[in-house]
């Protein structure tokens, strides 16, 4: 799992042709398309991906041996992957998410505060979800260089200035 990246998620059908509808989660939401054939989060499954058009919300795209809508409906919620060398390279203050979850979180005084259990985002930015033996529920810590002033993927650690309040 770790040499694959998620780079989008089917949706369930587009139409009565066997179209999906697609989310991509690339910076250049077209260049989902580049990286096919995709693969599923076990690495056993290929997808072979074409888009058709853009749609609210995604793309509607077709995939090889997917004729019906009721086979597209089926693959709904199906995670796609591509694996981590076909991927660009990122500049130095650009991560993939997969690289951020796991890593443990120090604060600007040594103290751990927890480990990446998952990033999200909700249109502003985006938050790392915080979860550790100190912590009663998750915290959701901003990932901006304010908050987030130091990120080692070498040590597989990182070190964060929270707001004041959040922990």
């Amino acid at each position: 799992m770790d040499e694959l990246i998620c780079v989008g998620a089917i949706a369930g059908s587009y139409g009565v042709r066997g179209e999906i509808r697609l989310k991509s989660f690339c910076a250049t939401p077209e260049d989902i398309e580049d990286y096919s054939p995709l693969l599923s989060e076990d690495g056993k499954t290929r997808y072979a991906l074409a888009l058709t058009r853009a749609v609210k919300n995604g793309f509607a795209a077709r995939l090889a041996g997917v004729e019906t809508k009721e086979e597209a409906d089926a693959l709904k919620g199906v995670q796609l992957y591509a694996p981590r060398d076909r991927l660009p390279s990122l500049p130095d203050d650009e991560y993939y998410h997969a690289d951020l979850i796991g890593l443990e979180v120090y604060d600007t005084g040594g103290t751990l505060l927890g480990q990446v259990k998952s990033v999200q985002n909700h249109g502003a930015a985006d938050l790392l979800e915080l979860q550790g033996p100190g912590l009663k529920g998750t915290v959701l810590l901003p990932f901006t260089l304010a908050a987030v002033p130091t990120v080692d993927l070498g040590a597989r650690r990182i070190v964060a200035d929270p707001p004041e309040g959040l922990f």
